[in-house]
């Protein structure tokens, strides 16, 4: 090759590289930066189409605001969305509908149709956070419910009101039931509930569900978050969602608010302290003064025995009488033998003969 050939190549190799310099500098003037591309490593059997979408999504936040924000893939994770604020005010109902009762479960979750349980970690106020499941058969117990008394959930106290049914204030709420999850004492599935939540507000909804897959063996997606204003160490009520998988929500389909109230006693949201509406306290379990024994013995020193009647011995509960205080037990007071005979009662196979 000639030497001009040479240098008409050289000078068409420059001005090729500088046309391609000055077209980057007008790209970068135009948009700020280079475009994301996916990443090489993206091209790898071992990457799916979701993994290479995120990975090209999360590049592209970075450069310009979205419209919309993609929600977590772990259905536990961050703190309930629901603005207590658009929630009426406790009116002696247990629940009110979400959404229009329709359930918020994204397309993800949609998908599960395998025994699927997860349940947030106590914050640092050692509150639960949502309890997420795929609840199918394989989730429901097979035993008897455990013991849960162990747990003290934030906020617990243990008070007695005379207008509450079973007269505790506050039981240990599952936030996914026993009966579907079969979980029993654990920290992170416990809240302290009102008896009213408990009963009225969460026990309809999860019979339901219950109910559903026993008859039909299907799968129910089913999200319970507690719903805490502030620092307040005791819900003011929760969120309950669920859906039926197969046959896509027709069977179970539900989005509700659930009051942790309690008709006729306000509560103190902030440490669980409480008192009935027109300001008496609750009976703490330390301080009650009621004793059943004693009333029993206050009962009997006004039966008066009548003339020439021997003594015998009886229990609270007994169907015998006895001779012997030591025969009747711990538990046994004096009445007279006529007094025993009225009341159907049989002598002592033991000392009675």
């Amino acid at each position: 090759m000639s030497r001009r050939a040479k240098k008409r190549k050289n000078l068409l190799i420059v001005a090729l590289s500088f046309t391609a310099v000055l077209l980057i500098c007008i790209g970068v003037g135009i948009y700020g930066e280079k475009s994301p591309s996916v990443p090489e490593s993206a091209l790898s059997s071992e990457y799916t189409t979701e993994q290479i979408i995120t990975q090209t999504t999360a590049a592209v936040t970075e450069t310009k605001p979205q419209p919309t924000t993609v929600k977590p893939t772990n259905p536990t994770a961050g703190k309930s969305k629901l603005n207590l604020g658009s929630i009426p005010k406790f009116k002696n109902s247990p629940y009110v509908e979400v959404n229009g009762n329709v359930p918020q479960f994204s397309a993800s979750e949609k998908k599960h149709r395998t025994a699927y349980e997860s349940y947030s970690p106590l914050d640092s106020l050692g509150r639960c956070g949502t309890a997420f499941a795929c609840l199918c058969r394989e989730t429901m117990p097979t035993e008897e419910r455990g013991a849960i008394g162990s747990v003290r959930p934030s906020g617990w106290h243990t008070v007695r009101y005379d207008c509450v049914d079973g007269k505790y204030l506050y039981n240990r709420c599952h936030l996914i039931g026993y009966q579907l999850s079969a979980e029993n004492a654990n920290e992170r599935n416990l809240i302290t509930g009102t008896r009213y939540l408990n009963v009225e507000g969460m026990l309809p909804f999860e019979n339901m569900v219950a109910d559903y897959i026993r008859e039909t063996s299907n799968h129910v997606l089913y999200k319970v978050t507690p719903v805490y204003s502030g620092k307040n160490l005791v819900a003011s009520g929760v969120q309950m969602q669920a859906w039926s998988v197969e046959d896509k929500g027709s069977g179970i389909s539900f989005n509700v608010y659930c009051y942790n109230s309690q008709p006729g006693v306000k509560i103190n949201y902030s440490n669980g302290e409480s008192a009935l509406s027109g300001g008496a306290q609750g009976t703490t379990a330390k301080k009650s003064t009621y004793k059943k024994k004693p009333a029993v013995k206050s009962k009997v020193t006004k039966v008066v025995k009548p003339k020439n009647s021997r003594t015998v011995y009886r229990t609270p509960s007994g169907k015998r009488y006895h001779y012997s205080s030591t025969c009747g037990g711990k538990n046994s007071y004096e009445v007279s033998l006529d007094e025993a005979k009225k009341s159907g009662l049989t002598p002592c196979m033991k000392c009675g003969k």
